[in-house]
């Protein structure tokens, strides 16, 4: 059974610091594990990638087959059922037009001392992007990674997705076409992200690298940080409903399972100001267990991990929200425009009894690459920006620089730092003998 707390008990902020401070992630001592993989794949390159494919992918291949070939590519997605290619064109379509709204502006402007000021945006030259493949092969992580990329003006953009066993998920290669990408090397785990970030001789290394992944590639993320740059560490997924009494049980526990079914250490989280409504729910997610295909994981996520929260007001219901930082929240209650304004720590907000999160995983437009485990309190989703960087311009004229010069020497000198100084005092000085 999940975990029922109430904000009525008397040890209710105990037992909601210490729900708060549970641990999910699986205990694994991955760190030294990952740290020798990359290590293998600084120094042999290839021949590691080839070797640790063949390792934990089962797949043997050689420096000419790890990526997809163009008539592979075109094979596979020959392959992909109208219906199917029709979503995820539409999806494809939704998420770009999204994205295209959140690029930024240059700007550039004088000071009242003349001072020429501003900045320009510019998009990082390469980027890598992590597809899971296996059981966790999802071609709508394709579309929320390499999206965002492309309207950045990313102009190298390549993908590492394994496939086990030699199994092609043909819409996986599709979505990576439409995304404009035509770069798939049939790799992953840790030595997928070690060889995009360091390079191998076939694969070229890149600046950033997004997508979600194991412990294992988090924790290569974490490591190659500094020598590429990372999206974010991506923990188990989990969903926060707010909802009240006038909502349909079943739609909630649905909504509930959605995360549960991702794996046994997602965490699903309802929030309620009526008592009897939360036990509906709870009733609908156990009778919705008895016949889920992923019954097994979302039932352990559910009985581990799942909590039902009573609160007296929809304002606490808010307030434990923004504790909580949810990576996705659904408000489902009669204000739920007024309620949303008040939950200022979510990577996504979901409003309205007709706003499912799954909408936001596939069609929405929205990025369903989040912050997970309480990161959404200072971090935000994926999206454009994360493939772009503010370069700041500053041009001054003569004017500006007798303006405030002498005030930056100042500084410079109780810094102790001489040169700094003398650079600015030596121009003053020609300045002054003009």
């Amino acid at each position: 059974m999940p975990t029922f707390l109430n904000i009525t008990d008397s040890d209710f902020d105990v037992k909601f610091a210490a729900f708060l401070g549970a641990k999910r992630e699986q205990d694994s001592d991955v760190h030294a594990v990952v740290a020798g993989i990359i290590a293998d794949v600084r120094n042999r390159g290839d021949a590691a990638v080839i070797a640790l494919t063949s390792k934990f992918d089962h797949l043997d291949l050689t420096s000419e087959t790890l990526a997809f070939s163009t008539a592979e590519m075109d094979a596979a997605i020959a392959s992909v059922p109208l219906a199917e290619k029709t979503a995820l064109e539409l999806a494809a379509a939704r998420i770009k037009a999204y994205h295209e709204k959140q690029l930024p502006k240059d700007a550039r402007w004088t000071d009242d001392t003349g001072a020429d000021l501003g900045w320009r945006w510019s998009a990082v030259d390469r980027a890598g992007l992590y597809v899971p493949g296996g059981l966790a092969s999802y071609p709508s992580s394709v579309l929320m990674n390499a999206i965002p990329a492309t309207v950045a003006g990313v102009k190298n953009l390549t993908i590492c997705a394994p496939t086990p066993n030699g199994k092609v998920n043909p819409l996986v290669l599709l979505a990576a076409r439409l995304s404009g990408v035509e770069t798939v090397y049939r790799i992953g785990g840790a030595q997928a992200i070690a060889a995009m970030a360091y390079g191998t001789g076939t694969i070229q290394p890149v600046d950033k690298i997004t997508g979600p992944g194991n412990a294992f590639v988090a924790e290569a993320k974490r490591q190659v940080f500094g020598q590429v740059g990372i999206d974010m560490i991506a923990g188990p997924s989990e969903i926060l409903v707010i909802a009240d009494k006038d909502n349909n049980a079943d739609w909630i526990a649905l909504d509930l399972l959605s995360q549960a079914e991702h794996d046994e250490t997602a965490q699903s989280i309802l929030i309620t100001d009526d008592a009897e409504f939360g036990q509906a729910v709870v009733g609908a997610v156990e009778k919705r267990l008895q016949t889920l295909e992923r019954r097994k994981i979302a039932g352990k996520s559910w009985a581990d991990f799942g909590a039902v929260i009573s609160v007296e007001t929809l304002d606490q219901a808010a307030e434990l929200s923004n504790r909580i930082a949810p990576e996705h929240l659904e408000i489902c209650v009669t204000d739920a425009e007024g309620l949303a304004q008040k939950c200022v720590h979510a990577g996504a907000i979901f409003i309205g009894a007709y706003t499912p999160e799954a909408i936001g995983d596939y069609v929405g437009g929205p990025n369903h690459v989040l912050p997970t485990g309480r990161s959404a309190r200072f971090s935000s989703g994926l999206n454009v920006l994360d493939f772009m960087k503010k370069t700041t311009i500053s041009r001054m004229t003569p004017a500006s620089l007798r303006a405030i010069g002498p005030a930056a020497e100042t500084l410079a000198i109780s810094e102790s730092l001489e040169a700094h100084g003398l650079s600015i005092r030596a121009r003053l000085d020609a300045l002054n003998n003009e």
